[in-house]
């Protein structure tokens, strides 16, 4: 087993070689490639101190360059705008939520029905909730992402911005390897996220699971491990058997929509709960008026919060807390609302 004595030498000979050898690449790419190796250093450190085998360590690090790429995708995402003003649903859901999706939802869920049924007995997470999930991550496994993980993960930790997070996914990366995943399959998106659920190397660690029994939670290829993994974590997060995650409603013109405003924050993803009203049971919503459009009231004393993500005189939706843990997949509402839609139509 090679020492970190070696690596450290094999990272400032390599980043003095490539300073050398790309000078056509302008001195910004070479000074980042060479700090990205000296942080490469740094990180290998760190990442022995949390228990990664040196022989991980070594047969992984040596092999990474900077990735300016993933870099510029991180820094056109929406968080990096967060006064931007906020689109309308409607479009969003016409392109997730199409006649193509639906088709390959409905086929995936007879395909997979027999597994999916023994899932819903085992955990309560919907058959449907498992699919739709999968379908809006992956497009049922066919767009998982060919970032190389690793490279990807320690490009952005030493871009800064959101280093904490990154680097302990790049070495919860590395404790996969410790693990006996094998290095060729770390590829997924350029953020991270990879296999069926997309999930990040921390949350696979954590709620990965093996569901066909081969001893291995292989979810870049096995459809019962990814939809096992996916309903494990709606477990994890305090899905809620037999409670729907919502559904769209009529709101009446004369609701005072003041008096139903939610008065308290969200410390996770403000801006997607602040849309929320506060929440109130099934009966006293029917006691404002408010009207299902498509479905039977459930129980009375179910809670709900309104949201109308169009504004006033659209389609609006009673949410309840089910589809809070559809924003602890992701904390968006158009995503949220798409998955849940997108569930409703694969079981019709």
């Amino acid at each position: 087993m090679r020492g970190w004595r070696n690596f450290s030498s094999w990272g400032l000979a390599l980043a003095a070689a490539v300073v050398v050898a790309s000078p056509a690449a302008g001195p910004a790419v070479a000074q980042d490639e060479q700090g990205f190796q000296a942080y490469l250093q740094q990180l290998g450190r760190q990442a022995v101190a949390e228990g990664v085998s040196q022989w991980t360590v070594d047969s992984v690090l040596p092999g990474l360059t900077y990735n300016p790429r993933v870099v510029e995708l991180d820094r056109q995402q929406p968080e990096s705008r967060p006064n931007a003003p906020i689109p309308a649903f409607e479009p969003y859901r016409r392109t997730h939520v199409d006649a193509a999706r639906i088709t390959r939802g409905r086929e995936a869920y007879q395909r997979q029905r027999w597994r999916l049924e023994k899932i819903e007995r085992e955990t309560g997470v919907p058959e449907s909730i498992m699919v739709a999930i999968w379908g809006h991550e992956t497009n049922y496994g066919r767009v998982m992402g060919n970032f190389d993980l690793p490279r990807a993960l320690a490009s952005l930790a030493y871009e800064g911005r959101r280093r904490a997070l990154f680097s302990g996914e790049f070495i919860a990366t590395l404790k996969m390897i410790d693990r006996g995943v094998p290095r060729e399959k770390l590829v997924g998106s350029w953020a991270g996220a990879f296999g069926g659920p997309q999930f990040l190397p921390s949350v696979y660690l954590r709620l990965a699971r093996d569901g066909d029994g081969d001893g291995m939670a292989d979810i870049w290829t096995s459809e019962a491990d990814t939809l096992t993994s996916i309903a494990n974590y709606f477990t994890n997060a305090g899905w809620r058997p037999g409670q729907p995650w919502g559904f769209a409603v009529s709101v009446p013109a004369s609701l005072d929509r003041s008096t139903i405003r939610a008065r308290t924050t969200s410390p996770r993803c403000p801006r997607v709960h602040e849309r929320h009203s506060q929440w109130k049971t099934m009966a006293e919503w029917r006691a404002l008026g408010v009207v299902p459009t498509n479905r039977a009231w459930p129980a009375d004393n179910i809670q709900a919060s309104l949201l109308e993500p169009d504004g006033p005189g659209k389609t609006a939706y009673l949410l309840t807390g089910n589809y809070r843990v559809i924003l602890d997949y992701n904390c968006s509402n158009f995503y949220a609302l798409s998955v849940g839609l997108l569930a409703d139509e694969v079981e019709r």
